[in-house]
């Protein structure tokens, strides 16, 4: 199934470094256009290629790698999904200006981090997410750790674990087929509504763990 991934920041970077070690074939995408990230897939070979949002965003499979804050500005304005997958990689975190006061907020405890959870209102984030992206089957996944941790799937002489979540069945079983092939040691956290929670970042009990299958 084609691949698209909507953002070329740190996390659509990384995975597009990823999936090219093992020669998965994806479109990455961001707001600045292809020209943009001529000298990434020149990096990367052949299995990686860049295109328009839009572009991306017809994929069988397609990745939301782009900043909470910009979710529903990207995907509010895509076509119908029709059932295709996407993949939520969001995190409801605001990322700060080291200048500005909320960065140096006493009683938000992520501020040393330069980050803010967003309120959410008591709705869990992919729930959220899913109101921009009608149609489609998500799957909550490459979210709950680190960016740098998903160019090195393989760590300590095992797999890291990457955990993922939906509801569609189907959709689950070719998410994970992608994690496998990119090397990865894929975990089920069942329901998007019990898994996306457990892994989320910041707050998430299994958010920003490490863990790795040996």
């Amino acid at each position: 199934m084609s691949i698209g991934i909507i953002g070329s920041g740190v996390l659509g970077s990384n995975l597009a470094r990823t999936f090219a070690k093992k020669g998965i074939a994806a479109t990455i995408s961001n707001s600045r256009g292809p020209a943009s990230l001529a000298s990434l897939v020149e990096e990367l070979g052949p299995s990686i290629t860049a295109g328009t949002v839009e572009e991306a965003a017809s994929a069988d499979i397609v990745i939301a790698a782009v900043r909470w804050v910009d979710v529903e500005k990207v995907f509010g304005s895509l076509p119908a999904w029709n059932g295709r997958i996407v993949v939520d990689g969001t995190n409801p975190v605001v990322f700060l200006d080291p200048a500005s006061p909320d960065a140096k907020d006493p009683s938000n405890p992520l501020a040393a981090y330069g980050i803010k959870a967003v309120d959410l209102g008591g709705k869990y984030s992919s729930e959220i997410f899913k109101q921009y992206v009608p149609g489609a089957r998500v799957v909550k996944a490459f979210n709950h750790n680190g960016v740098e941790a998903l160019t090195e799937p393989e760590a300590a002489g095992g797999q890291r674990v990457l955990f993922y979540s939906g509801d569609d069945a189907d959709a689950k079983a070719e998410v994970r087929k992608i994690i496998e092939t990119a090397g990865f040691f894929p975990v089920d956290l069942g329901a998007l509504d019990v898994g996306g929670p457990l892994a989320s970042l910041p707050f998430g009990p299994l958010s920003a763990h490490n863990l790795v299958k040996i």
